[in-house]
């Protein structure tokens, strides 16, 4: 009996393992989506966070840097955010951050954060974009309060950014009280786009009219024509203005291109708010992914980098002996 007994009991022993081996098994020749690793949130009190540049000049630029990365793996999973820690990803960041420091703010303190932004491939489609951004938008409210906090210490301010950076521009203003508002010199949103959705959510996102108006934002985009359009960039856009003439009319602009030898013309197109370049003629180069030739979105700063100089500079020069005037 008891040899019976403890044949039954290795009997059910047996069928119990067999069948956990089995579930096990099933389970792992089924293919399971891979869990997109988010890489660790940056410390903004960490100064490796930052690229700061502080020169005793009575007013700041908080520039947000554009789209420098790719989708790589990390820990063996998909990642569509910047690792602000990750030192084949940081020289990236900080090329842009000294490249437009170096172009446009050496009257300014500087500051840029590292920031977990979304790679390349979110902006080919608007869902992945809904998706992705809030971890890099989150990122740069953060290092804004910590500027704010740690860095400013009351001094007027120049918000600035480019691409995606351009982006987190428009939602930092979005988020704006009226106190720091009352310190923004202007906003820079460069190769981006400010909606009829954005307007109705703050009365801060106000367009530029001309070269010195004071806490405005400043807006366009380049193309050779509205066919060279990327819709994922300039879609939806309500405000623009020529920075080379400062005019928001159809009134063109000539300028030498400060990257060749060609004498150029710049015109707002008012229908489309997009800034029609004529004259270009290095071979363009094709952003990956959305590009279209004749769109001149990777040549938005170097394009205009002495206008944009010489405007950031008149529009501080024009808030500081305005100061304390309300506006």
């Amino acid at each position: 009996m008891r040899i019976k007994h403890s044949f039954t009991i290795f009997s059910v022993a047996t069928i119990l393992v067999l069948t956990v081996l089995v579930a096990v098994a099933c389970r792992r020749s089924r293919v399971v989506p891979a869990v997109d690793a988010i890489p660790a949130r940056p410390n903004y009190a960490d100064a490796t966070q930052w690229y700061v540049m502080e020169r005793n000049a009575p007013v700041d630029v908080f520039y947000i840097v554009s789209t420098e990365t790719g989708d790589y793996t990390l820990g063996g999973s998909p990642c569509h955010h910047a690792d602000t820690y990750n030192d084949s990803i940081r020289p990236f960041l900080y090329g842009e951050m000294l490249g437009v420091d170096t172009l446009l703010c050496k009257n300014f303190n500087y500051y840029s954060p590292y920031y977990r932004q979304s790679t390349l491939q979110t902006f080919t489609s608007d869902s992945l974009v809904a998706e992705r951004m809030p971890i890099a938008l989150g990122d740069v409210r953060r290092a804004f309060a910590h500027y704010l906090a740690h860095y400013n210490s009351g001094r007027p301010f120049i918000l600035a950014g480019f691409s995606q950076g351009a982006l987190a521009v428009v939602d930092l203003v979005k988020h704006m009280d009226s106190t720091v508002y009352g310190r923004m010199v202007a906003a820079y949103v460069i190769g981006w786009h400010v909606t009829d959705t954005d307007l109705a959510r703050t009365p801060f996102l106000r367009p530029a009219h001309d070269s010195a108006d004071c806490g405005v934002t400043i807006c366009y985009n380049s193309v050779r024509d509205n066919s060279c359009a990327i819709p994922m960039i300039s879609r939806g856009n309500r405000m623009a203005i020529n920075p080379v003439n400062w005019r928001t009319d159809a009134t063109p602009a000539r300028f030498v291109c400060p990257l060749s030898a060609d004498t150029l013309t710049v015109a707002l197109d008012t229908a489309s708010l997009l800034l029609h370049v004529g004259g270009y003629t290095r071979t363009d180069y094709i952003l990956p992914l959305i590009g279209r030739e004749g769109n001149y979105h990777s040549l938005e700063i170097p394009l205009y980098q002495y206008s944009l100089r010489r405007n950031m500079a008149l529009r501080a020069q024009r808030f500081l002996a305005a100061a304390g005037t309300p506006r």
